[in-house]
């Protein structure tokens, strides 16, 4: 298997349109991103709710981002896009992680949902919800996770009973990424309840839109470790659903998730992109405030085995990418680039408190915190990666039943 996979050629080659692409985008960069960055705090959010500050400036930035057709590259131009081909989606990944751009506020609405509905959806919903999408006029949240069905997803058990022209929810979702800032959200229901006692669990799923405001509907955020609460419960209780939100044809809502996951599972291979310029950073940071650690061997080992682990990757994505381009399967390489992703977001993490010393753990707040206490921060937040866009021992399955194909107990 090893050398099967050692032995498929890689293509770095960029098309002229590719360097233009690049060429352009660096340039709106630079002549947008330093006067944004200097605009400090943007609006009257509470100083105490970290999480609807960071969204009310990722508002912004996707607004700004919007207004050079840079929000929704993947999107028709029709739409606003540009139609991005899979090698400029990496380029575009490249360039924003080496900038240190902000993130975007719909980034669900922007590389999932918002596909998802030009895919599925009729010129009428089309209208309705992919403008304010792409404008960040409203946030978007994605609800497919429960409490029986988190990574096995197929096993999902919240109800929509078709009464006349609505549906009436009732269940509860869990793990919703800012679910309780979200004005819409695309959630995936269970159509035939019978499917699953029939183990027909895969059919039966229809992919609803739902109102967030809607009566019936309620967002329970939770707490997380680091004291911020981005993940939310939401409980559907007799939530009446008008069907013309219906995404796709009843039933059909296990292909409008596979086309969903597929977004978000190789973006999320890609995110490693940016941990080459966090690494950097992370040792200039060390320079300036603890210079002392980066003479240690323990460290200095450390640091050169995230830099291997990070090219690794780097070369893992572009085989990735290589394939998709010739229009190949993608796994194993994007199992194996989110576990790279968790484990490096996590090894980098720890590395980055180690290399700070003792200012490392200085929370935000504080007069001496180091980058607005982001190592403190991004320490205990980072365990998430274990669970994110896949958990890790259901990609290891993935791994062992394809790629390797072990031997079933």
């Amino acid at each position: 298997m090893t050398r099967a996979l050692a032995l498929l050629p890689v293509d770095f080659a960029y098309m002229p349109e590719d360097d233009a692409f690049r060429a352009e985008l660096r340039e709106w960069l630079d002549a947008n991103l330093p006067d944004f960055m200097e605009q400090g705090e943007i609006g009257d959010t509470p100083m105490g709710d970290a999480t609807r500050r960071t969204m009310e400036r990722r508002r912004a930035w996707q607004r700004r981002l919007n207004e050079g057709r840079w929000a929704a590259i993947n999107w028709p131009v029709e739409w606003g896009g540009r139609e991005a081909s899979i090698m400029q989606n990496f380029i575009y990944s490249q360039e924003m992680a080496q900038a240190k751009a902000p993130g975007i506020y719909n980034a669900n609405g922007i590389w999932q949902i918002g596909p998802m509905i030009s895919r599925w959806g009729s010129d009428e919903q089309k209208d309705m919800w992919l403008p304010g999408i792409l404008s960040a006029e409203v946030h978007w949240c994605q609800g497919f996770s429960e409490p029986e069905a988190g990574s096995d997803l197929a096993n999902l058990r919240t109800t929509a009973v078709r009464d006349g022209d609505t549906y009436v929810l009732n269940g509860t979702k869990i793990w919703i990424s800012t679910a309780h800032l979200a004005k819409w959200g695309l959630f995936l229901v269970r159509t035939d309840p019978d499917a699953i006692a029939a183990g027909r669990k895969h059919e039966g799923i229809t992919a609803l839109i739902v109102d967030m405001e809607t009566p019936g509907v309620v967002c329970n955020p939770i707490r997380e470790i680091t004291g911020e609460a981005m993940f939310n419960e939401v409980v559907f209780t007799d939530a009446v659903i008008p069907a013309s939100y219906r995404l796709g044809e009843e039933g059909q809502g296990w292909n409008v998730a596979m086309g969903t996951l597929g977004h978000e599972r190789v973006g999320t291979a890609g995110l490693s992109i940016g941990m080459k310029s966090e690494l950097d950073n992370m040792i200039a940071a060390a320079r300036k405030h603890n210079p002392d650690a980066l003479a240690a061997p323990d460290i200095r080992e450390r640091i050169a085995r995230a830099w291997t682990q990070i090219e690794f990757t780097r070369l893992l994505n572009a085989r990735a990418l290589s394939k998709v381009l010739k229009g190949e399967k993608t796994w194993p390489e994007v199992q194996l680039g989110k576990l790279q992703w968790s484990y490096l977001s996590q090894t980098l993490a720890e590395l980055n408190l180690d290399l700070l010393g003792p200012v490392g753990v200085l929370a935000k707040g504080g007069p001496d915190a180091v980058e607005g206490g982001h190592a403190a921060y991004n320490y205990p937040w980072q365990r998430y990666t274990s669970i994110g866009a896949g958990a890790t021992e259901v990609q290891k399955n993935i791994i062992a039943d394809r790629a390797i194909q072990l031997p079933r107990k």
